[in-house]
């Protein structure tokens, strides 16, 4: 292990800036995990994830010599990813001549945050795997941008501000929006109640429980 492992994403970026690839290579290799990880949370494919991962990898290696540090390079490389998401997803609606569901202006209407249920565990061993396979194939039901930001908030939990730059959106947008995505998911999560351990409507506490799940 070289002292280049213990250096800061700064350091390692000037001195890619600089010409030294193998500070590329040890982001790579900082990151490789959870860019695949948030590849795979959004395509929900191991194929389509590794060329999504692969891609923005790409993009970053192109870009990263013109990164001011705006933001975290964490932050800058989920916009990658989901960058890249996106433009795969257009590339595979066009191939089944299908249209890419886009975010409209109505999503945008100010809201009051509702206040979430915590009363619920749905941990049981037993089940976590089914409740992960449904879970999955509920977000994959999602339109894009609904599940870029359900994934990027429940699963992997980042903060509002974060996912506004993420996505380059105004934090009130954001809320708006995922409050919909939010009101989407436990829609397509009303039959499996009982599979969660949920006796009211899943309109209180089902995506704490998917994060939990996931």
């Amino acid at each position: 292990m070289s002292i280049y492992d213990y250096s800061s994403d700064e350091v390692l970026i000037e001195r890619f800036k600089e010409g030294d690839e193998f500070a590329f290579d040890l982001l790579v290799r900082r990151y490789e995990q959870k860019v695949y990880q948030l590849a795979y949370r959004l395509t929900n494919n191991p194929d389509d994830a590794a060329d999504v991962a692969a891609e923005a990898f790409l993009r970053m290696y192109n870009s990263l010599k013109r990164f001011r540090g705006d933001a975290q390079l964490s932050t800058w490389l989920y916009r990658v990813v989901s960058n890249v998401f996106f433009d795969f997803r257009k590339r595979e609606a066009r191939h089944q001549h299908l249209p890419l569901e886009m975010p409209t202006d109505d999503d945008d209407e100010p809201y009051e945050l509702p206040v979430e249920d915590e009363s619920v565990d749905i941990m049981g061993h037993a089940l976590q795997q089914e409740q992960r396979r449904v879970l999955m194939e509920a977000i994959q039901q999602l339109p894009e941008y609904q599940r870029v930001m359900v994934v990027l908030f429940h699963i992997e939990e980042r903060p509002y501000e974060e996912i506004a730059q993420i996505m380059g959106l105004p934090l009130g947008t954001i809320k708006s929006r995922l409050n919909r995505a939010r009101n989407a998911l436990r829609q397509l999560l009303e039959p499996y109640r009982e599979l969660f351990g949920v006796e009211e409507s899943p309109t209180t506490g089902v995506p704490q429980e998917a994060s939990d799940a996931l």
